[in-house]
């Protein structure tokens, strides 16, 4: 099996108890088997969304650090891939398929490497099936 592009809705599925599936546990192991790729915006997401919903008292600080060692246990590599070639095939691939260009940059990854793609976002998934990248079903 290969590794997966991991999209921070996908990894999110391991810190909130209401979005846990069997589908999301079968991904974690996946990637704690094979790894997975990720665009450097992916470290920004993870940490906006777990800071937000600690504000909002949905998760502990605790909660917030255990959730974050668990995410550096796992075998996610950063993609290196140089800015300016990225801005530029992710505001096309935005443009084509009505993506965020940080959505599109999930899209590309996964065009690059040649990776199946794990997300939730409905929109990511109609854009990944449009190019014809394989999809881990949550």
């Amino acid at each position: 099996m290969s590794p997966v592009v991991l999209d921070a809705s996908s990894a999110l599925t391991w810190c909130f108890e209401d979005e846990a599936s069997e589908a999301g546990d079968l991904l974690f192991r996946r990637v704690q088997d094979h790894g997975a790729v990720v665009p450097p915006l992916w470290h920004l997401e993870i940490g906006n969304i777990v800071l937000s919903a600690e504000r909002r008292r949905r998760l502990t600080q605790t909660e917030v650090e255990a959730y974050l060692d668990l995410l550096k246990q796992l075998r996610i590599d950063t993609d290196a891939a140089p800015p300016e070639r990225a801005r530029a095939d992710t505001l096309h691939l935005a443009r084509e398929h009505t993506l965020s260009v940080y959505d599109a940059s999930y899209l590309d990854l996964a065009m690059r490497r040649r990776l199946p793609l794990a997300t939730l976002d409905t929109a990511l998934q109609r854009a990944a099936r449009a190019v014809g990248v394989d999809l881990i079903e949550l």
